[in-house]
């Protein structure tokens, strides 16, 4: 089971994400569930959300304690959070932003969704959407396809601009 753990602030999409993401794994073929915890939050406020892919039924729906994978869509988050609590010794980061995780000896990986998004002119309520390129990068990953990733995305927005973001972070993306 590959289980992934996405820190987001609200607003920003981190559990829209964590859902398109167990969506496109399921048009993968795989078996996926999307879990997020967050309380009585506001927009802004930290959001952490939960994916698990398989390739059997899962069969545990609860917060991630050892993820494979943490996702970071806004690094401010980690002034306040410790993002890499229980990271697996072999676990990978990814980053929104425009820079490598400096002095560390992570896996970690980067793509400036943010700037992405601002590019596409997805924006809500003031704040870029991240939740639709991010799917770009993970398909980039190899975590999900490129093209269950665009199927996902088109059956949830109808604005084109979402796949287009999702489609600029898998070229931006290196790997």
């Amino acid at each position: 089971m590959y289980e992934i753990r996405i820190h987001s602030r609200g607003g920003q999409g981190g559990v829209t994400a964590a859902r398109l993401l167990a969506l496109a794994a399921f048009r993968d073929g795989k078996h996926a569930t999307a879990c997020p915890f967050y309380g009585a939050e506001r927009r802004g406020a930290p959001v952490v959300s939960f994916v698990r892919i398989d390739d059997q039924p899962i069969r545990v729906y609860s917060q991630i304690q050892k993820p494979d994978l943490v996702i970071v869509l806004d690094t401010s988050i980690m002034d306040v959070v410790d993002v890499f609590q229980g990271l697996r010794e072999d676990g990978a980061v990814l980053l929104n932003s425009s820079h490598d995780l400096d002095g560390s000896d992570l896996t970690a990986y980067h793509v400036d969704l943010t700037g992405i998004a601002l590019a596409l002119d997805l924006v809500v309520a003031g704040s870029p959407i991240l939740n639709t390129p991010v799917l770009g990068a993970l398909a980039k990953l190899g975590i999900v396809s490129l093209p269950s990733v665009k199927e996902a995305i088109s059956e949830t927005f109808a604005d084109e601009r979402n796949v287009q973001a999702a489609e600029k972070a898998y070229q931006e993306m290196t790997v």
